[in-house]
């Protein structure tokens, strides 16, 4: 009879995972110590393939163990093997991480647009208020007198139709028509669309 060859490591002669983890969740550091040797390299294989950076999968390898030292308690047998647990947890750590560095580097970029958005510009808002007020009072002169009455008392003083009326001793229709065709000269001298 032929001798089996394995390629890597012997099955036979590597320890139980599972009876390991259970000796790891009891605080067994010895047990520890033999699950890091048997699971740190395909660890850090998944790590490694999700960062493709050396650096940061050693760190994260690192991490991913000492989770498995401090959650072997929370490992349970019959929902499957104890190397596919210690696996998805690394490969949650890494995308996480991923997930991290890509959450910073967008926070770094609208930070970096706010830096370059430029302050509120009071001269300018102020300069460009008092050309508008000068352009209204510009076109409040070519309306009639009445036209020009019935908008500032309706607009500037906040008169209703009614009271405009009174003041100006005119019918209310005359008001409305008066301010409607008003309206519609001070829309076309300031270049308003409807």
């Amino acid at each position: 009879m032929r001798e089996a060859v394995y390629i890597g490591r012997n099955p036979l002669t590597e320890p139980d995972l599972q009876e390991l983890m259970g000796r790891v969740a009891l605080g067994d550091e010895r047990a520890f110590a033999a699950v890091y040797d048997v699971v740190v390299s395909p660890v850090l294989g998944v790590v490694r393939a999700v960062l493709r950076d050396e650096a940061q999968s050693e760190e994260v390898a690192q991490e991913v163990l000492v989770e498995v030292w401090r959650s072997a308690p929370r490992y349970r047998s019959e929902r499957g093997t104890a190397i596919n647990w210690i696996l998805t947890l690394a490969h949650r750590r890494a995308v996480d991480r991923v997930r991290s560095a890509e959450a910073a580097a967008a926070r770094d970029h609208r930070a970096a647009l706010l830096d370059r958005t430029p302050d509120y510009d009071h001269v300018t808002e102020q300069v460009e208020a008092r050309l508008e007020r000068e352009q209204v009072r510009r076109c409040l002169r070519t309306l009639t007198e009445i036209q020009r009455q019935a908008v500032t008392l309706a607009y500037y003083r906040g008169l209703t139709y009614r009271q405009a009326a009174e003041v100006l001793k005119i019918p209310l229709g005359t008001v409305k028509t008066r301010l409607r065709d008003g309206l519609i000269r001070l829309r076309d001298c300031l270049g308003v669309t409807a």
